[in-house]
């Protein structure tokens, strides 16, 4: 196992897609949710416990090597916004692009050819740890960091935010991001037993009608 592999995958700069996506923080600085470092932390800190769990939790089985099938319907089933759905495709098919490319792997090739249209991007994110030789830890741990670091560097565009200010909050953040963490792997282990409904479904109602909304603003910033 290389940790080397991780750092190429956490990377900002891996060309997984998820510069073009705020992780619904450009509905939430319009609607005045989001005005500065304080309530960038407790959006974040609210998505990591919710969205961020559920993702982390698919990611982590995906690198244990349950079904990718039965996890995209898993993650299909806690969507219940279509937007986020296509959004977390889209994704998904723009980090196998990647991960293809980076990591060959049959298992990889076989799931694009399930899914051309892309599979949800946390099921994608497990196999890709898996092509990468890294664990369920570090898939957990990506996936999490990804729920939080994405919407912290779309409001330092959306707001001129100070970056440093948004380094704080993801630092700031990090115990949590432990907690949940070891919750997604817990509950990725305990799939093998009891299958994907033990997966979690931490809700974020709030997450997926703005992204509705979003959907149909005539310009944006972001595509999510």
């Amino acid at each position: 196992m290389s940790r080397a592999a991780l750092l190429v995958l956490a990377d900002g700069r891996f060309p997984a897609g998820g510069h073009a996506h705020s992780g619904g923080a450009e509905a939430a600085v319009k609607a005045g949710r989001i005005t500065g470092a304080a309530s960038l932390e407790e959006f974040c800190r609210g998505r990591l416990h919710t969205a961020g769990l559920v993702s982390a939790s698919l990611a982590a089985a995906g690198a244990l090597g349950v079904d990718p099938v039965a996890l995209d319907a898993a993650a299909d089933a806690r969507t219940p916004s279509p937007a986020l759905r296509v959004a977390a495709r889209r994704l998904g098919r723009q980090l196998m692009r990647a991960a293809r490319a980076t990591w060959p792997s049959a298992e990889l090739d076989a799931v694009a050819r399930e899914f051309p249209k892309g599979a949800h991007q946390p099921v994608v994110l497990g196999l890709a740890v898996r092509a990468a030789g890294l664990g369920t830890d570090d898939a957990a741990y990506c996936s999490a960091y990804e729920c939080v670091s994405a919407p912290a560097t779309a409001t330092v565009r959306l707001l001129s935010l100070d970056p440093f200010d948004a380094t704080g909050v993801l630092a700031r953040l990090a115990p949590s991001l432990d907690l949940v963490a070891r919750q997604a792997v817990d509950a990725a282990r305990s799939v093998l037993d009891h299958g994907v409904d033990a997966l979690p479904a931490a809700s974020a109602p709030l997450l997926e009608i703005s992204a509705e909304a979003h959907a149909a603003w005539p310009v944006r910033l972001f595509a999510s």
